[in-house]
């Protein structure tokens, strides 16, 4: 434990800012096993601890009766606790996968680190800079592994354009955008006539869907950004607990190489369903689909001519449909774990690069430095929403 206690306080600024890990790697020279407690009944139950071969899933946990036999079920683990704070005093349970709601994250990650608990987090990582400074903080204090489930970090594609860009395809990658829409989520703001926690919830306090896409490639900081929300007047938004008046918010950031980055979070419209980017270069550019069944599309930059529809000259790049490569199917996940998984493939790579980092005592790929980029220019774009547009600075917590 001492070994990555000293290497978090030491960390340089610079490697703070790189992705430490962009390829997962299979071995891990050791037959011990982690021993896992799982909290939560929803999304806790798409992840693949029990296939592992260095995990064993310990105890799970959920609030709900049915929701903890549903987790029994799928982990196949005999031993349940009725909450977080029960599971957390078992002594066998060396680390835990917090899938619990959005506001909890911060006050669940540091109980579990102060009961001496590696922790795998869903998203975001909390819900102010406040919150997320108190998270650091813990966790350079206890030097355990912290890891935020950050799924676009490790969709098919991602990991494609994470090849390209360290194989220097995409040239000098000039700027990007990313979108996540899900439209009609307000059907899960109640539930039996109750407000959930998602209740009106900011879009831009659920940004690392987008901010993934970028910072997981390049390993740039987002230092400004302006951002605009657009809400209306119905009741559904009236008397949520964040005070949040959008459904939703647009965001334009600056990275610290002076690029631009835009964001889109959308929670209501016309729109089809979205977890997309585009990276843009001078070279090559790549372009992920707009919902299911839509095209991926790769963008070269070609030396013939070709005519636009007014008839004038002009070098014409070279567009084509492209399939990513299904790195589920490789020797980056252990023989068991490959399979086809959640949110584009990423769950079975999210469950190894927990178990991997616990067990090779080196940081995540998305560790406490990653997930606080991801996660607090979301909280400073909602601020910047809130004042019109208002271009804001954001915190820098690599140092």
């Amino acid at each position: 434990m001492m070994k990555k206690r000293t290497f978090l306080k030491t960390m340089s600024l610079a490697t703070a800012g790189l992705s430490l890990n962009p390829y997962v790697t299979l071995a891990i020279p050791t037959d011990k096993k982690v021993r896992v407690g799982i909290v939560g009944g929803r999304f806790g139950t798409s992840f693949s601890f029990h296939e592992h071969p260095n995990c064993i899933v310990e105890a799970v946990s959920d609030l709900r009766k049915d929701r903890r036999e549903r987790l029994m079920q799928v982990y196949g683990c005999p031993k349940s606790y009725p909450s977080l704070a029960d599971l957390l005093k078992d002594p066998k349970v060396e680390a835990v996968f917090l899938a619990t709601p959005a506001p909890d994250h911060a006050a669940h990650t540091l109980a579990a680190l102060r009961a001496g608990k590696h922790v795998l987090c869903a998203v975001p990582m909390a819900m102010s800079v406040e919150e997320c400074a108190m998270v650091k903080e813990e966790v350079l204090k206890s030097g355990l592994t912290y890891m935020m489930a950050e799924t676009s970090t490790y969709m098919q594609s991602t990991i494609t354009a994470k090849h390209y860009f360290n194989e220097g395809k995409f040239g000098h990658l000039f700027s990007a955008a990313a979108e996540y829409n899900h439209p009609g989520l307000e059907v899960l703001w109640f539930e039996d006539g109750k407000p959930t926690w998602r209740h009106g919830l900011a879009p831009m306090h659920y940004p690392t869907h987008c901010t993934a896409f970028l910072i997981a490639v390049t390993g740039e900081r987002l230092t400004h950004v302006s951002c605009l929300g657009w809400g209306d007047d119905s009741p559904l938004l009236k008397g949520n607990p964040y005070n949040n008046p959008f459904w939703n918010e647009t965001a334009f950031f600056q990275t610290n190489l002076g690029h631009p980055f835009r964001v889109e979070v959308n929670w209501k419209g016309a729109l089809r369903s979205a977890e997309r980017a585009e990276w843009r270069g001078d070279k090559m550019s790549l372009y992920l689909p707009m919902g299911h069944g839509d095209r991926h599309v790769k963008v070269q930059v070609a030396k013939e001519l070709g005519k636009d529809d007014a008839g004038f000259e002009h070098t014409a790049n070279v567009a084509e449909e492209y399939s990513p490569t299904q790195w589920w199917q490789t020797d980056m996940l252990p023989e068991p774990l490959r399979h086809n998984s959640g949110h584009e493939g990423s769950h079975t790579f999210i469950t190894h690069e927990f178990i991997q980092a616990i067990l090779t005592e080196r940081l995540p790929e998305v560790n406490v430095y990653e997930a606080l980029a991801y996660t607090v220019p979301g909280i400073i774009a909602h601020q910047s929403a809130l004042k019109g547009g208002e271009r804001l600075a954001i915190p820098n917590f690599d140092e």
